[in-house]
């Protein structure tokens, strides 16, 4: 079975699905790829119509070099159609074929292909390149590089220890929160320039609210933009200035819980005020409400509230509809822990609110893009009617990190109280594949390819070399998904854990550059930038092994190979009729010859190759 399940594929691409995004009543036609060598019988769609396992027979229609596709068609009357493949007799005996693999036993239905008849992410989700700032650390309005003092007229608060620019970030201590840098949303704006060298399109900023710390995570209010960063005109200019560069800007909203300086909370204290109901009261609880992983300065929303769902979401003027209209309209929200948003205790309406929440930004645009932060599992938070898509660590970063780690990688593990492990490549792919499984195809390439971000460990730390990074950068690239690029990451910056990696970008410091990571940048995210396959392409596996992988991703007009490794390894060798190709153009990196009728790839060190597979 392991041998056959490189000679049938199926994925959500256009290459195998009429539509992503069908309406109910459409007709959908799905395509079923085989090996010509190796043939089944029978092929069977095995759909669930109204709760009831519906079959379709699917004709064998065409044959292109060695594929033969089946096809079959169907009938969407469900918002979510979940179906799979039955592969009878010849060379399959009796095999299922699900999102999660080619199997030859029944098996639940858990990890069926899965197409939602929602409305779509925009348009723009899918071919974009996200770059994260953390603005107190990305740039000051000036080229002052002293202690940071704030904006003229504004006064600095209480809570702010001014830092120089050139100190390196406390990391571990009581004044991580408070360390202010100084850095300005017109510094973002000054070097826009540098953001879309790299082939980004999209600026991720985390919240630009006023708060009680530099990661602004405690909003005092969702109404305005700190002035510490230079107020709503600053906003209004940066968006300004990425718009007419063609940019899309992302905030970040936490829908979760506010801090404990928020008008909302100071009026909760009054039982009879409206907002006692926006968050949950108990004398038996430690601190005598509910807060975010028990931190007491994060006062958790009660979002069974209908009040509080209008004041934070639906109503015209709430946070969430307002910033997305204006001159400093945003492009959408990246949701802070969207997997907590709705869950305390015994209350589980996350799903209904990430619907709300879509609802209500489709009352100002629907080009705009809502996308959750989630550590773990999120499939049974990616339906297709509430969040587009997630940052993806627990369907890309971790299997990244563990794959590439570098012997000198100590820390722990996103989370868990034990060092980041070391995994074989087949391990990698089969985790790879079991998170995607989980994931309806428009969703997943919808979310974020994170490998690393202002929570984590920076990836040069993490895996250790230039080589390694280009790998890392490779994967995030080449897989189904949108990469996001952490600022400073391009420069080869690095950090051992969340608040270590928050280093200020040494903009006046070109001996702090690795200008040979920064090419590789550039180059790898412009090809991504400029291919529809890698942005929307199905995925196949051609080689897995310990220390190198290699994968086609396939559109109607173009084919990417991707090759990556951690280390030096044997060639890689893949038959060109299993590419479809005659030939391969060199993009990036690696060099390959054809020999034999095969690609064979020199795999000298850890790094990557890209070529573009010129058909049949």
């Amino acid at each position: 079975m392991p041998a056959l399940a490189l000679r049938v594929h199926h994925d959500g691409s256009s290459l195998c699905v009429s539509t992503l995004s069908p309406r109910l009543g459409d007709t959908l036609t799905l395509r079923l790829r085989t090996d010509r060598d190796h043939q089944p019988e029978t092929v069977v769609l095995r759909t669930v119509r109204d709760g009831e396992p519906h079959v379709v027979v699917a004709e064998a229609k065409e044959a292109v070099g060695s594929d033969v596709w089946w096809v079959a068609h169907i009938d969407v009357r469900n918002v979510e159609t979940h179906y799979r493949w039955l592969l009878a007799g010849g060379a399959f005996g009796y095999a299922w074929l699900t999102a999660g693999g080619l199997v030859d036993h029944d098996v639940p239905d858990a990890t069926d292909f899965v197409v939602s008849a929602t409305a779509p992410p925009p348009d723009w989700t899918y071919a974009s390149v996200i770059y994260q700032v953390f603005p107190d650390r990305f740039a000051r309005a000036g080229d002052d590089e002293g202690v940071a003092v704030p904006p003229d007229g504004v006064a600095l608060p209480e809570w702010a220890v001014p830092r120089s620019w050139s100190d390196a970030p406390q990391g571990r201590g009581p004044d991580t929160p408070r360390e202010y840098f100084g850095g300005h949303l017109d510094g973002v704006r000054r070097h826009l320039d540098h953001v879309s060298s790299l082939g980004a399109d999209v600026l991720y900023m985390t919240p630009v609210f006023p708060a009680g710390s530099t990661h602004r995570y405690d909003a005092s209010s969702f109404a305005a933009v700190d002035p510490l960063l230079g107020g709503d005109a600053a906003l209004e200019r940066l968006v300004a200035d990425a718009h007419e560069r063609g940019m899309r800007v992302i905030g970040d909203i936490t829908l979760n819980h506010c801090g404990r300086h928020h008008p909302w909370f100071t009026s909760a204290q009054d039982p009879d005020s409206p907002e006692r109901e926006y968050f949950r009261f108990d004398a038996d609880l430690q601190h005598g409400y509910e807060c975010w992983c028990n931190v007491p300065s994060l006062p958790k929303f009660d979002l069974t509230s209908e009040g509080l769902r209008e004041a934070l979401v639906s109503s015209h003027e709430s946070p969430v509809r307002s910033w997305l209209r204006g001159p400093a309209g945003l492009d959408g929200w990246r949701v802070d822990v969207a997997n907590m948003a709705g869950r305390m205790g015994s209350v589980d309406v996350t799903h209904e609110f990430a619907k709300d929440v879509r609802s209500a930004m489709a009352l100002e645009s629907d080009d705009v893009l809502l996308v959750a932060e989630h550590g773990h599992d999120a499939s049974g938070d990616l339906l297709g009617d509430g969040w587009h898509g997630t940052m993806n660590y627990a369907g890309f970063t971790r299997q990244v990190w563990c794959w590439l780690r570098g012997a000198d990688f100590h820390e722990t593990f996103l989370g868990l109280p034990v060092q980041v492990p070391v995994i074989t490549g087949e391990q990698a792919v089969a985790s790879l594949r079991a998170f995607h499984a989980r994931i309806p195809w428009r969703s997943l390439i919808a979310s974020w390819n994170i490998l690393g971000s202002h929570d984590t460990a920076r990836i040069r730390t993490v895996v250790g070399s230039h080589e390694r990074q280009v790998a890392a950068l490779a994967l995030a690239v080449g897989l189904p998904g949108v990469p996001m690029v952490f600022a400073g990451d391009e420069i080869g910056a690095t950090g051992s854990w969340g608040e270590d990696s928050r280093t200020p970008f040494p903009w006046n410091d070109p001996n702090a550059w690795d200008m040979d990571t920064l090419a590789a940048y550039r180059a790898l995210l412009g090809i991504r930038r400029a291919s529809s396959a890698l942005a929307e392409g199905g995925l196949r596996w051609v080689h897995v092994g310990n220390d190198a992988l290699a994968f086609v991703r396939e559109g109607a007009g173009e084919s990417i190979l991707v090759v990556v490794s951690r280390s030096q390894a044997e060639p890689v060798r893949v038959p060109l009729m299993h590419l479809n190709a005659r030939s391969l153009s060199h993009l990036f990196g690696f060099t390959a010859q054809i020999v034999a009728e095969q690609a064979v790839i020199d795999v000298p060190s850890a790094g990557a190759g890209v070529w573009r597979v010129e058909g049949m």
